[in-house]
């Protein structure tokens, strides 16, 4: 081999570990962005669990929005923490557990958003008053600006909340669907009711195996 030829076949192998390193990158900059939007939400949950309304709102983009229940849409970091700041004190005989599990995260880096889909299993309780069990799909929007991720736009379908006595067999309990004197930015994008009734929030994804969009039971 001549020199000339060694040198070509030296710039080759160069080229080739530079793209299989800049391939290895960008894979390790998805697993941040994915370990990062996942523990951006699971604080949600707990801050929210414990009523820290401000520092759950901390959380949203500044221009981000928030949509629960159906009661609307609230635009903007400052409407939601008003609308948070709607909720109980929490203190004692209060419970608000809002665990937040089985997410599924797209994410396109180049763009610095992501969507994700999660679930929350709600246990809703005033010491004398009520007890709930609850559940809620969210449909999540989430943007980095300035190397952080942050909420974009959380959307909760809640998809049940029944008596925690009487059993989600004896049925569920209505939707509150606005609070008095904080009326939302835009009416909700998505009409539904909770169980019994029959509702699957819509999917960002489509099916990972078959490519075919998500479209609930035929």
């Amino acid at each position: 081999m001549s020199s000339d030829e060694l040198i070509a076949a030296l710039q080759r192998e160069v080229e080739a570990l530079k793209e299989k390193v800049d391939g290895l990158s960008k894979k390790a900059g998805l697993a941040e962005d994915y370990i990062a939007i996942c523990n951006l939400q699971r604080v949600y949950g707990y801050y929210v669990d414990k009523g820290q309304w401000n520092d759950a709102a901390d959380l949203f983009a500044e221009d981000g929005a928030l949509e629960i229940a159906g009661r609307g849409v609230y635009k903007g970091q400052a409407r939601v923490r008003e609308y948070m700041n709607n909720f109980p004190k929490y203190q004692r005989g209060v419970l608000f557990n809002h665990m937040q599990l089985q997410p599924v995260i797209t994410i396109d880096a180049e763009a610095a958003r992501a969507k994700g889909r999660w679930r929350t299993f709600i246990q809703i309780a005033t010491l004398g008053v009520e007890a709930r069990w609850g559940e809620a799909t969210y449909e999540n929007e989430y943007v980095k600006t300035q190397g952080i991720w942050r909420i974009a736009k959380l959307h909760g379908f809640i998809t049940f909340y029944s008596e925690y006595d009487k059993g989600w067999d004896k049925g569920g309990v209505k939707l509150l669907r606005s609070f008095k004197g904080l009326e939302p930015d835009a009416p909700p994008t998505v009409e539904y009711e909770a169980w019994p009734e029959v509702f699957i929030p819509p999917y960002h994804y489509p099916n990972p195996v078959s490519g075919r969009p998500n479209k609930g039971p035929v």
